[in-house]
């Protein structure tokens, strides 16, 4: 065999081990480019103060951070000069050119929301050994009053896999700012910082339960107990994307305007306050902050037994757009004008053209919120996707799922509601 055979032979291995590599020189141009931009734009929009990440003992991290809003990776992303490769649902995957062009310039590591997605764990191992840091919400959804939701315990043995030095991103205010909720930025303050860096020596020698518990304890964050306030004309607006538990009524529907959400079984009207205080118009609101109501809400979910509720919807939500996700490639649009109907042990999907699907709880894997209010649902193999009006409450889909999934499992005294 020549020696120029050879060459080309051993510069074409080189070739595909290189486009094997997660970690491409772009990605911190992209990076640096970015930041030129973004960081100016958050102090404006956001009126965040990011704090440098001030350890200089590490160049590689597995950060975790506490979830407040759509830009919370931005805030990340500045605060370390490392290049970060953010895991992400893979919701953000299934659009199309959009999502192409989004794994071209920052791949982020996809993962399936509410599963254990081994696909995931083998990338994050992957971008470890090549030397790149990891950013991860282990809460994966954005706290929806305030403060965190849940955490699952399986962030400690990724954790220890990955054996990087862990970081705590923690971010405050951003709830006051942009609710998940709302669709308009407030005025006011928030902040971003490392609060703390275990080292691998530490984490090695951790047990599970105290990581998880100092996990949890590093990253919470109760926004309602912050001093200050967060202004904007329309700041209870689409609250009703959050709440459908009436204190006076149970379940039910609001309806919002400028800062007030209304009742409409009992037309009561509670006003949002800009220290983000609850104060009933006309009579006294039991609650104090949405943290208060929200804890009401999923304790009265948690004392309802779905089976009596099986006949008649308890809920029904129409002019909803139906699409079924074609996972990392796109979405195929089912019907515009679709009307879903909530029951305590199913949901029923009726489309314009007559097509009708019918999806038991219990034999559904996933109900997923998405943003602000869209709806994904894990059945029979496939993933359906539903998009309601700016009013639609999803919420409520994926918490009466999993109260009923837990009556039907027997486990009737786990609190856990899908977030």
């Amino acid at each position: 065999m020549s020696e120029t055979t050879t060459n080309k032979k051993e510069k074409t291995k080189k070739d595909k081990a290189k486009k094997k590599k997660w970690m491409k020189l772009r990605h911190r141009i992209v990076r640096n480019l970015a930041y030129m931009v973004l960081y100016p734009y958050s102090k404006i929009k956001y009126g965040i103060t990011i704090e440098k990440n001030k350890d200089t003992k590490h160049s590689q991290y597995l950060i975790l951070m506490n979830h407040q809003t759509a830009f919370d990776q931005f805030f990340l992303g500045m605060a370390f000069k490392e290049t970060i490769y953010y895991v992400a649902s893979e919701d953000l995957f299934s659009n199309g050119f959009v999502s192409k062009l989004i794994t071209y310039i920052v791949a982020p590591i996809p993962i399936k929301k509410q599963t254990t997605d081994v696909h995931a764990i083998l990338n994050c191992m992957r971008v470890a050994k090549e030397g790149g840091s990891i950013a991860i919400a282990p809460e994966g959804n954005r706290t929806y009053a305030g403060e965190n939701v849940y955490i699952n315990p399986a962030i400690a043995k990724l954790a220890k896999k990955l054996g990087l030095p862990v970081a705590f991103y923690r971010l405050e205010g951003g709830y006051g700012v942009h609710p998940r909720w709302s669709d308009v930025i407030r005025k006011g303050k928030m902040r971003g910082y490392v609060s703390r860096v275990l080292t691998p020596d530490e984490l090695k020698s951790m047990p599970d339960d105290e990581l998880n518990a100092l996990i949890r304890e590093e990253l919470y964050q109760n926004d309602c107990t912050l001093k200050g306030e967060f202004k904007h004309k329309k700041s209870a607006e689409y609250m009703e994307r959050a709440f459908y538990v009436c204190p006076d009524c149970g379940l039910t529907e609001f309806e919002s305007c400028g800062d007030i959400v209304k009742c409409k079984k009992c037309e009561k009207e509670i006003r949002y306050l800009p220290d983000l205080k609850l104060q009933g118009v006309g009579f006294d609101f039991p609650f104090e902050h949405t943290c208060d109501w929200y804890s009401y809400q999923c304790d009265f979910v948690n004392k309802l037994d779905t089976r009596e509720y099986t006949e008649k919807p308890l809920f029904e939500d129409n002019g909803v757009k139906f699409s079924e996700v074609i996972l990392y490639k796109n979405k195929k649009l089912i019907s515009k004008n679709a009307s879903i109907k909530l029951f305590g042990d199913k949901v029923l999907i009726e489309a314009v053209n007559n097509q009708s699907l019918t999806i038991p709880f219990e034999e559904a894997s996933a109900f997923v919120v998405l943003g602000k209010n869209k709806l994904n649902i894990y059945y029979n193999g496939k993933v359906y996707q539903l998009k309601g009006s700016n009013r639609f409450n999803a919420l409520k889909y994926v918490n009466l799922c999993y109260r009923h999934k837990n009556i039907s499992e027997e486990k009737s005294d786990d609190k856990f509601l899908g977030l």
